[in-house]
């Protein structure tokens, strides 16, 4: 018995060291590095809380931080409910059905990096794919407004199908019982779903946008291969400030503040779904 415990805590071992090497131990030092002054070149300098008040005083941090939260509730909100309108069409028998969703799913394997280089030729003011159906010559990258939204394009384009997905596994759990119960008193397929589909779905549809929340908040890939954050700072996310910050100002301790700030802001949306979580179950 005691040979097969150490065999099971060997099969662990690598996970723990994983979690220790590549989760844990960043974490830590992320955190100890954002009360020091931390420069290329420089000697390592412990200045306390000087780093997070320099954010409450950087009007660059608080203009990344709205648009943050600007792509985050917009960019998740239409992926929610894309994925559910996906969910329901497919909840149903469809002429090349499987085909359909594989081809569906498919944007979920891209690489956000190619993701993001692929769209910047597709929104190309000129000769992009679509200013090239259009027939016009929209600025989609180089206008403030247009380059934020096609940045949550892209992301709606990626996620949707991960929302899909789940949406569509939950909805197959759903015993046909209820359903044809519900039929004998109304035909209205909107009644059906606000009285039986949504409350049952509920808990699947925090756990999707907890997922979510937490992923939109921390992106960085598509906005910096898309717009690099511009045209000057209209799509430049938290993370990406605090990429520049870090790896081009080389000022790590600074960066390291901001990162700490983003887990701060994701740790309390996931305590305020997980709040709404226990009221659902309850």
């Amino acid at each position: 018995m005691r040979r097969q415990r150490h065999i099971q805590l060997l099969f662990l071992l690598p996970a723990v060291a994983w979690v220790l090497c590549f989760t844990l131990f960043p974490l830590i030092y992320s955190v100890r590095l954002s009360f020091y002054d931390a420069r290329v070149g420089e000697p390592e300098r412990f200045v306390g809380l000087a780093n997070y008040a320099t954010f409450f005083q950087d009007r660059r941090a608080w203009e990344s931080l709205a648009i943050t939260l600007v792509f985050v509730a917009c960019g998740v909100t239409v992926q929610l409910v894309l994925g559910m309108a996906l969910a329901l069409l497919f909840n149903r028998s469809l002429p090349f059905r499987g085909v359909l969703r594989t081809l569906l799913t498919a944007p979920l394997f891209a690489t956000p990096i190619a993701v993001g280089i692929l769209f910047r030729t597709i929104f190309l003011a000129e000769g992009g794919l679509i200013n090239g159906l259009l027939g016009l010559k929209v600025p989609w990258l180089s206008h403030p407004t247009l380059a934020l939204v096609s940045v949550m394009l892209v992301d709606v384009w990626q996620w949707t199908p991960f929302c899909f997905l789940i949406f569509l596994a939950a909805l197959q759990g759903i015993p046909e019982d209820y359903y044809e119960a519900a039929r004998l008193e109304t035909k209205s397929g909107w009644v059906l779903f606000r009285a039986i589909t949504l409350p049952i779905l509920k808990p699947t549809v925090v756990l999707v946008l907890l997922l979510r929340l937490t992923e939109a908040v921390k992106v960085l890939d598509i906005p910096y291969t898309l717009t690099g954050g511009g045209p000057h700072t209209a799509t430049q996310v938290l993370s990406l400030y605090s990429y520049f910050v870090g790896l081009k100002d080389s000022n790590f301790g600074y960066a390291s503040s901001i990162s700490v700030i983003m887990l701060l802001l994701v740790t309390a949306m996931i305590l305020v779904l997980f709040k709404r979580m226990r009221q659902v179950y309850q």
